[in-house]
């Protein structure tokens, strides 16, 4: 398994993977599958903004992808960013999520980001416990502000603290 940043000819896969996760999991909380296009429009945007896009990648097929981008859209949080990190489901279980995950953090770092946020459907143990172990905390939670599958869902913050720096437009 290898990890690498994604071209535009990954859009494909990571569209069946997306679209995995919204028919399937309360991860997204989004009804509508996309196509191709719209994934490769998405792409394009988040290569636009300078936020990554990696994939890992088994035997040339793709298997997840990790991204992130603005936490909100406001030039007081420029330090700050949401992610998200997506493996097919024939190969969970495997480290891949925590691979692409730990990745995305060193990238985030190499960046200049200070804070990685995650909002986490609050019953997925797994990506919270995933999150737990790479150093998240839990923040906050905020009962019922979604719906999917005919329930209501709560929504669990954790953050990552990056760097230790004072000065948020300097090095210290």
């Amino acid at each position: 398994m290898s990890i690498r940043f994604a071209t535009k000819e990954d859009c494909a896969a990571i569209a069946e993977i997306y679209n995995h996760a919204v028919v399937h999991t309360a991860a997204i909380w989004n009804d509508k599958t996309v196509d191709t296009d719209n994934r490769i429009a998405w792409f394009e945007a988040r290569q636009f903004a300078h936020f990554p896009v990696l994939v890992s990648e088994e035997n040339g097929v793709v298997t997840g992808y990790s991204s992130y981008g603005d936490w909100r859209a406001f030039d007081g949080f420029r330090h700050t960013v949401e992610h998200s990190v997506y493996v097919h489901p024939d190969h969970q279980g495997k480290g891949l999520g925590r691979a692409l995950l730990a990745a995305l953090i060193e990238e985030a770092r190499r960046r200049g980001k200070h804070v990685m946020v995650a909002g986490i459907e609050a019953q997925n143990a797994a990506s919270l416990h995933l999150h737990e172990t790479l150093g998240f905390i839990t923040t906050g939670q905020m009962p019922q502000v979604g719906t999917k599958f005919g329930r209501w869902l709560d929504l669990t913050f954790m953050q990552l603290q990056l760097d230790n720096r004072t000065d948020p437009d300097g090095k210290t």
